[in-house]
């Protein structure tokens, strides 16, 4: 009897200037040793690509061509020519290495319509250099569901590392805009995502934990009336639903009890800090709600070392373990729940 095939992953070399391209080369080289497995296919410029394959995958030979693609044993590539000639300066942040870190993802998107690839990863961008090109972004969630025409009041983030599993409501936006702008819909919305995605992994009756906007959740408005008028709402709507919802609570009181199956995050670092915290380097960052299977690394391009050397795949190489055990919905709980994946 024949192997299954193995998995095709479109694995983006996020900012060419960042670690992006060299721990994605790293990733993919180890996994073109092994037997079984995700088969990465690298998208992104050939010539940063190249360089990294001559440090870091010495003797595999490159495909470059879908008919020349194979399971193991070489890179595969899917050649994106998006940044200029020159442009290539690892560790620098510019608007040529933003534009092209959205050209890569367009076409990992294609490789994905054209069933060429199964699932995306996006390695580290830098919004600062996406920004310079004249490019809203917000993070890779924002950007997928722009690409695929869904609402990015549809479209989260949801960490997944140590024995967590924490969705963002709010994202990448300053702390002040995103209490602002958060409602008792979009908290509800983001839960939504949550529980498709854990039904979807097999898990019966998922329990989500809604944290609170202030500390203790307002203390019965002790510390602001917010929770009243935010979380409150959300999750008495999201119980009416049959959704077992608990909350708000402090994030802390909730955490320390490990007994969800995913929690809400109201805005950034009440969700990443925990996670990263719990599993430095090795979190994947997967966008719920959207219409493609899609994760990106829960670290940044690391500007500082791009082009040493020394960056580590362990986070590209924990989400392409991640995602191969997904359906379109996301991964079984085994794998989304192991420490080994954390970040």
């Amino acid at each position: 009897m024949s192997a299954a095939p193995r998995r095709r992953i479109a694995l983006t070399i996020g900012d060419p200037n960042g670690i992006g391209p060299e721990i994605a080369v790293k990733a993919a080289a180890l996994a073109a040793l092994r037997p079984d497995g995700p088969v990465p296919v690298l998208v992104g410029d050939p010539g940063p690509i190249r360089h990294y394959a001559a440090r870091h995958a010495e003797g595999l030979p490159i495909r470059a061509e879908p008919a020349a693609w194979r399971d193991g044993g070489g890179l595969n590539i899917a050649p994106v020519r998006a940044l200029p000639d020159g442009a290539f300066r690892p560790g620098q942040v510019t608007a040529e290495a933003g534009a092209a870190t959205v050209a890569y993802v367009r076409e990992a998107l294609s490789l994905v319509g054209a069933g060429e690839a199964g699932a995306i990863i996006g390695c580290p961008h830098s919004e600062t250099a996406v920004a310079a090109a004249g490019i809203p972004f917000s993070g890779y969630p924002g950007l997928i569901a722009d690409l695929t025409g869904v609402s990015h009041d549809e479209v989260f983030m949801m960490l997944v590392g140590g024995d967590l599993r924490i969705v963002h409501a709010t994202l990448h936006e300053r702390l002040q805009t995103a209490l602002e702008r958060v409602t008792p819909e979009l908290v509800a919305a983001a839960a939504r995502a949550a529980h498709r995605v854990l039904a979807g992994w097999g898990i019966p009756e998922p329990r989500i934990g809604v944290f609170g906007l202030n500390p203790h959740a307002g203390e019965g408005g002790l510390f602001g009336t917010e929770d009243s008028r935010v979380t409150e709402p959300a999750v008495a709507a999201l119980q009416r639903e049959g959704i077992r919802a608990e909350g708000p609570a402090g994030a802390d009181v909730l955490l320390a009890g490990r007994a969800m199956d995913a929690y809400v995050a109201i805005y950034h670092d009440q969700g990443h800090i925990p996670i990263k915290l719990l599993a430095p380097r090795r979190a994947s960052a997967l966008s719920i709600g959207a219409k493609v299977l899609f994760s990106s690394v829960g670290h940044g391009s690391a500007f500082d070392i791009a082009g040493q050397g020394i960056a580590d795949p362990g986070a590209v190489m924990a989400t392409l373990a991640l995602l191969n055990g997904c359906g379109h919905d996301g991964p079984a709980p085994g794998a989304a729940i192991s420490r080994h994946h954390g970040p």
